[in-house]
This record gives structure tokens, C-alpha cells and sequence, in this order.
């Protein structure tokens, strides 16, 4: 028996226990197969292989431009790292809106092509057909409300949502319909401490949290920012575990000088 065969796997049923028992959720985001096996070996629950890699992967300004055949060259590399994590992976902009049986077909080519362990949809009621039809395949959906950066134009701006009465209520309703439809877990994102507390009690299936405070089921974050390899990014809800960026500029800048003075390679570096 090979040490891979000893690790027990995350799945949306242990998840569900670690809600039932208290115990918090850790969900960082990866996107290629280095990274996702640091991620993993360290402990993380669940990898959302986000389409946050259009930003921090590609330098796109939004999550919109990434295509469906890239997150599953993502994906499939994250799943290649991960002997543990749930692996869920983001639908980007325009494989399931307003189509179900398009985000039928976007989600079973993710599921088929990465060997991932479930997707991700932006939105509530407006996509609830589209979750049904998945869910009838077998593939499980994560939700996600709040903030949903693929409408940022419809928002305009990357405020926290839902602090009017009236967005709230829709909130509390539409993570309902997601737990109803079958959902095993929902995203909230920029939205009160508060309310995604009662959202989380509300609801019966794991809520995990991005700038949504403590009283929720479980965190995410994207591993560029807290890891500090992106240093402009500076919200309320991000807490930097590392400054990455500072290290690597000051290797490679040493890796530079030692090339340029020809004291790289030396005698031992050599064949």
C-alpha cells in the first residue's frame, strides 16, 4: 500500500460533518499543480481552482475574460497536486448564465477533462435551473452569493453587498433555494458579519466565508494574496500569512548579481 492510498479524502459528506461538529473549514484557492500539492500537504479542506486565475494567473483586470477550456487546463493541473482536498472548480462568465443545459454541458466537460470533485455558479434564484440540471448529472454545485465578481458590471463597483434590507432579504432567500435545490455548500462573499452568521445558522449545508466574518461555517481566500506574492491587493478581510512578494524579488535580484559577476555557477555547480 503506497503512502496515497492511506490519506483520507475530503468530500461534501465530510464537510458536512465538520459542520455538524463545529470544526471550521479551511478553502484556499490554487491553479496550478505546484502549488495545489503545497496547499494540500499543508492541510487545506477544499481547493476552489477560482476564476480569480484571471486575474492573478493571466493579469486580467476581471474574472470575465477566462475561458472554460483554461480553468480545466487549471483544473486538471490542480488535481494532478491533490492527494486530500475537495477540489471545486469554478464555471466562468457566460458557460452558464441564462442556459441550463449549457451549464450542464460546461460542468460535465470540467468534471470529464480535470478529474475534479465538483463546480462552483455565481448567483441565486436567476440560476437555480442550471444548478437543478447539474445536480441531476451527479455533479456537485457549490454556490456562491454576496459579492459575485463575474457581475461586476452590473454592480460597478467591488463594495460589500447586502447591506440594505431589501439585497438581504434576497440573500437569505436565494442561499434557501440553494440548499433546497441541493447545494452542498454556499460561498458568501463581502457581505456583513452579521447576516452571513444567520445565513450559516439558517442553513443546514456548510457556508464558508470571504470577508464575511467569523460566524460562519469555514474561510477562502486566494492563496496570491494572503501568501503576499500580490502585494497591491489590500482589503479589510485579507490577512497576510507571508510577503512573498519581498522574497522572491530579493532571490531572483541576488540570482542576477551572481550571473552578472560570474559567481554563478562556481566550481561545485558544475559538471
Amino acid at each position: 500500500m503506497g503512502e496515497a492510498s492511506q490519506v483520507k479524502r475530503v468530500t461534501t459528506h465530510v464537510l458536512q460533518e465538520m459542520k455538524a461538529t463545529g470544526e471550521p473549514i479551511a478553502m484556499l484557492t490554487a491553479y496550478d499543480f505546484s502549488m495545489a500539492r503545497l496547499v494540500d500537504a499543508a492541510g487545506v479542506d477544499v481547493i476552489l481552482v477560482g476564476d480569480s486565475a484571471s486575474n492573478v494567473m493571466a493579469g486580467h483586470e476581471t474574472t470575465l475574460p477566462i475561458t472554460l477550456d483554461q480553468m480545466i487546463y487549471h483544473a486538471s493541473s490542480v488535481v494532478r497536486g491533490v492527494q486530500r482536498a475537495l477540489v471545486v472548480v469554478d464555471l466562468p462568465f457566460g458557460t452558464y448564465q441564462g442556459n441550463s443545459k449549457e451549464a450542464l454541458s460546461s460542468a460535465i466537460r470540467i468534471m470529464k477533462e480535470s478529474g475534479a470533485h465538483a463546480v462552483k455558479m455565481e448567483g441565486g434564484a436567476e440560476v437555480l435551473e442550471g444548478v437543478e440540471r447539474i445536480l441531476t448529472a451527479g455533479i456537485p454545485v457549490m454556490g456562491h452569493l454576496g459579492l459575485t465578481p463575474q457581475s461586476i458590471y452590473k454592480f460597478g463597483t467591488y463594495v460589500v453587498r447586502a447591506k440594505e434590507q431589501e439585497e438581504a432579504d434576497r440573500l437569505r432567500r436565494d442561499a434557501r433555494l440553494l440548499e433546497e435545490a441541493g447545494c452542498f455548500a454556499i460561498v458568501l462573499e463581502k457581505i456583513p458579519a452579521e447576516l452571513a452568521a444567520e445565513v450559516a445558522r439558517s442553513v443546514s449545508i456548510p457556508v464558508i466565508g470571504i470577508g464575511a466574518g467569523g460566524g460562519v461555517d469555514g474561510q477562502v481566500l486566494v492563496v496570491h494574496d494572503m501568501l503576499g506574492i500580490n502585494d497591491e491587493f489590500h482589503p479589510r478581510f485579507l490577512r497576510r500569512y507571508a510577503q512573498l512578494h519581498d522574497v522572491i524579488i530579493d532571490a531572483v535580484g541576488r540570482y542576477v548579481k551572481d550571473v552578472r559577476s560570474r559567481d554563478f555557477p562556481d566550481r561545485n555547480e558544475q559538471y
